[in-house]
């Protein structure tokens, strides 16, 4: 694995990545980060070794990939300044709400993938939606997903569009179980168990359901019905979430989530 790899951002997500390549083989020497944070910089030197840089400079035009790890504020201006050292690499996006006409007109480039990862991935377990523009070959994508693959799971997606559902849906998903996570916890303590046990509980419930809905072969309504017997416990807090209307409450989050995303591309990916 002699190819170079360039971060442009060393928070989460590049940790993330960064840490799936070490782990497949990859040695710090090998990868650059460009990190205008002084702490960040310090906990990447710390973690995997890497000498990230505060700005862009002639070596980034070494890397074969460069991966986009920046806030959707400040995209335009951090690709500007990198690309005269950028031409020839394979460009791969992990911003939100950022499209790709947007990254080809400021990077000069149509070798572009963009990815919507999540926060799982900082333990191998994320999912990420994956687009890639008319110009990435097999290749290329091939390469992504030696990437990606480090991080957890991927889907190939075929419109563009699709990102910002993918975003609402998984992209932001952590967050929603984190969010019942808390309010079971909530309800543990106040029924008398200490916050320790109810948190415990709640993860444990979580995890346990997941990786039932994994390997079950029925969807998650039936698992759902399998354990909601009438007149029982089950259905009498179904029945309090249906009667609030808990369902459709939650459909409109993840389409505000959704919407949310699409007005990141239009404030920040004008070009």
């Amino acid at each position: 694995m002699s190819e170079r790899i360039a971060f442009i951002g060393g928070g989460n997500m590049a940790s993330a990545i960064i840490g799936g390549l070490i782990q497949q083989g990859y040695s710090g020497p090998q990868i650059d980060v460009v990190e205008p944070s002084e702490d960040a910089r310090s906990n990447l030197l710390g973690s995997f070794g890497i000498q990230a840089q505060p700005q862009v400079g002639p070596f980034l035009g070494e890397a074969g990939l460069i991966v986009w790890a920046v806030k959707p504020q400040t995209f335009k201006d951090a690709a500007l300044a990198a690309q005269p050292f950028a031409a020839r690499a394979l460009h791969l996006s992990v911003a939100a709400g950022i499209r790709s006409d947007s990254m080809a007109t400021w990077l000069g480039s149509e070798r572009i993938v963009r990815a919507m990862p999540n926060t799982p991935a900082l333990v191998g377990k994320g999912i990420a939606g994956l687009f890639a523009r008319s110009a990435v070959t097999d290749a290329d994508r091939q390469r992504v997903e030696d990437v990606m693959a480090t991080t957890g799971q991927f889907i190939w997606l075929d419109v563009e569009e699709q990102l910002d559902a993918v975003t609402a849906l998984s992209g932001s998903g952590p967050a929603y179980v984190f969010y019942f996570m808390e309010a079971m916890t909530t309800a543990g303590t106040e029924m008398g168990l200490s916050r320790a046990q109810s948190h415990q509980l709640a993860v444990a419930t979580f995890v346990g359901a997941s990786e039932l809905a994994r390997t079950a072969d029925e969807p998650p309504q039936v698992l759902r019905q399998r354990v909601t017997s009438k007149g029982g416990t089950t259905f009498a807090a179904i029945t309090e979430m249906e009667n609030n209307d808990m369902r459709a409450i939650f459909i409109d989050a993840i389409y505000a989530a959704r919407e949310r995303a699409k007005t990141l591309g239009d404030e920040f990916g004008a070009a």
